[in-house]
């Protein structure tokens, strides 16, 4: 099968990037997406689409054109938390380029991202130094635009999966993502009771297969609980779910690790796709 394989979210807390820092409560989100990662690797996906909340650009889309991707990873606003992570992957620059026909077919605003002093933001580097630890699998990154509002961001992300259908890639797309994210001092500290529940009902929805509902509900849902980026990450993943259920099957998702605090926000790793792949996932 061709195309979007699945979809999720993940975290990137900047705590997860080092056994050292990681406080206790966070380990299930490390060890989640571990397992999380060792069992998408096992699917033989052709290429990671991750949409990172720290890759912030203004106007456009960015689509990640570098054959390969290599350098040293720095929190610019922890650069105690990550003061410089190597990493080295596969880029997939043929899928970048597919990526931005679609998107500028649909009219939506996208330049390309080719220069070769471009280096990796943490929301990028964390998860994947879990998911993917050697490197195995191609990398395309796109980021958040400020300018595009939610409807936009869905519409982006469909067009992953008709680029991945053109080039036959067997991609998983990944927004990382915290859930809600009104932040305070202290990591220890959990989102309010109700910002919680709010979290968990989303979690729910996409359990339960019901992506629809979770589109239509998600501008209210991210502006009550105050959801990292305004929620464009988790949008665009959202766009590109709905875009595989299009194409036939029924979806839903599983959750690997619990969820976690991080200086009152709300984080869960999910991976979303048909029976099948979840059975394998399972």
């Amino acid at each position: 099968m061709s195309g979007i394989i699945a979809t999720g979210i993940v975290a990137h807390v900047p705590t997860l990037s080092r056994a050292e820092i990681t406080p206790d409560f966070q380990n299930t989100l490390v060890e989640g997406e571990r397992r999380l990662g060792e069992r998408l690797r096992a699917l033989k996906p052709d290429l990671w689409v991750v949409v990172s909340t720290h890759w912030v650009s203004t106007f456009n889309w960015f689509a990640t054109l570098q054959a390969n991707h290599e350098g040293i990873c720095v929190a610019d606003e922890a650069p105690d938390l990550i003061p410089g992570m190597p990493y080295k992957y596969p880029g997939d620059p043929a899928f970048a380029e597919a990526l931005l026909e679609h998107w500028s077919e649909a009219n939506i605003p996208a330049q390309r991202n080719e220069t070769k002093n471009y280096h990796w933001d943490y929301g990028t580097f964390v998860p994947l130094s879990h998911l993917d630890p050697e490197g195995e699998v191609a990398v395309v990154g796109v980021p958040v635009v400020l300018m595009a509002d939610i409807d936009e961001c869905v519409r982006a992300g469909a067009a992953i999966q008709a680029a991945a259908k053109k080039l036959n890639r067997r991609a998983v797309v990944i927004a990382s993502s915290a859930l809600t994210h009104a932040l305070v001092r202290g990591r220890e500290h959990w989102p309010t009771p109700a910002r919680v529940e709010a979290d968990q009902a989303m979690i729910d929805m996409l359990k339960h297969g019901d992506i629809d509902s979770a589109i239509t509900d998600f501008p209210e849902y991210a502006k009550k609980c105050v959801v990292e980026m305004g929620g464009r990450a988790i949008a665009t993943m959202l766009g590109a779910t709905r875009a595989v259920a299009a194409d036939g099957g029924q979806l839903a998702a599983l959750q690997f690790g619990d969820y976690a605090q991080s200086s009152g926000s709300g984080n869960a790793n999910l991976v979303i796709s048909d029976q099948a792949t979840l059975a394998a996932l399972a």
